[in-house]
């Protein structure tokens, strides 16, 4: 750490290296008179910055930084408590969703109290795992379970933006016929999966969004010798 005279009057201290945009934002709100970047703990006395330029360069940088964060994942239900005890009835409690690939961990007996508890099963993002996999209009958001035998315990359909999700991907029907499918099972629209006149493009993504990131999952948790036709 160094001092450094920026202001008339005001020595302000700056790390060795750079300050983060947040950083260097407070020290700017602390000292409205400083005009100058600090730059690896030395103030260039021949460059000044008007104090509106770097306000606005600082905000744009945080700003772009929670930009990028939050591009690098779409984002879903925070709270899909419902739906994660609909695919697990009998689980008693889930894990955060956490992990690589990300997702939830159904048990049926409270890990915090017996830590050899086993697990259920999984519940997964469809568009965490296949986040390019996309609809007629964008991604459909679709929750997946998965028992530790490759099978799927159900999927819920929670968001879509379809022109034709109302008699595509949304209804009940379409939902329930993932149930106890094996991530072996083909998934071919037309065949085990059921086609739906004027929405193929929907159906497709969707099926294919389920198998892809079920056995994305399969590969990454189960051992080949527990999935089962």
């Amino acid at each position: 750490m160094r001092a450094i005279n920026v202001v008339r009057g005001t020595r302000v201290t700056f790390p060795a290296a750079l300050p983060n945009a947040a950083a260097f934002s407070q020290i700017l709100c602390r000292h409205p008179r400083l005009t100058t970047i600090p730059a690896t703990g030395i103030i260039p006395a021949d460059r000044e910055v008007g104090l509106k330029r770097l306000l606005a360069l600082c905000l744009s940088i945080v700003a772009g930084g929670v930009v990028v964060g939050a591009a690098g994942r779409i984002f879903t239900n925070p709270k899909p408590d419902a739906h994660l005890k609909k695919l697990f009835p009998g689980a008693v409690t889930f894990s955060p969703l956490t992990g690589n690939p990300l997702h939830f961990t159904a048990y049926s007996t409270d890990p915090a109290k017996n830590p050899s508890a086993d697990p259920l099963g999984f519940a997964f993002w469809t568009t965490d795992l296949v986040p390019n996999e996309h609809g007629y209009h964008g991604p459909i958001h679709i929750l997946v379970g998965m028992n530790m035998s490759g099978v799927l315990t159900g999927v819920v359909v929670d968001y879509d933006s379809e022109p034709y999700g109302y008699f595509s991907v949304e209804p009940k029907e379409f939902a329930a016929q993932f149930t106890n499918k094996s991530i072996r099972d083909p998934f071919r629209v037309g065949g085990d999966v059921d086609a739906v006149s004027r929405a193929s493009l929907s159906i497709n993504s969707a099926a294919r969004a389920i198998r892809d990131s079920s056995r994305m999952m399969a590969r990454a948790l189960l051992t080949p010798d527990a999935v089962k036709k």
